[in-house]
């Protein structure tokens, strides 16, 4: 099945963990997150390093190591994760990334504009705090 909108495992991953590590009253290691999840422990250990050299969270090694945020929940907004994970969300005119359209003018009208801006407001406007 296809999808017009979807996101990145890896997006999904940061996006998860966080609002996990933000819910959570211990300290979560890798291995907690990812049996959470239900995702690689070795994809989310790359993802929580970039979140981590992201400033938004801290990390321990050991036994009792693990997670934790480095920021107020409310400080930290969905689009932050994703975009410390994928790069900055651009609102795209042109679903298919092109400057000029062969027919002149989009087939889908400004949808993809709409649908993109959408998506990027939705992101911003909501923190971690949202999910607590």
């Amino acid at each position: 099945m296809s999808n017009i909108v979807a996101l990145t495992e890896a997006a999904s991953i940061g996006l998860h963990s966080m609002v996990l590590i933000a819910r959570s009253d211990e300290v979560l290691n890798v291995l907690k997150i990812s049996e959470f999840i239900g995702s690689s422990k070795h994809h989310v250990a790359k993802i929580m390093q970039r979140l981590s050299k992201a400033g938004f969270v801290s990390s321990n090694r050991g036994p009792s190591g693990g997670f934790v945020l480095k920021q107020l929940p409310s400080e930290i907004t969905l689009l932050n994760i994703y975009e410390a994970i994928e790069g900055p969300l651009s609102v795209q005119t042109c679903p298919m990334d092109r400057p000029t359209c062969p027919f002149g003018e989009c087939l889908l009208g400004d949808m993809s504009l709409r649908v993109s801006g959408e998506i990027r407001d939705y992101l911003a406007g909501r923190t971690l705090q949202d999910y607590l």
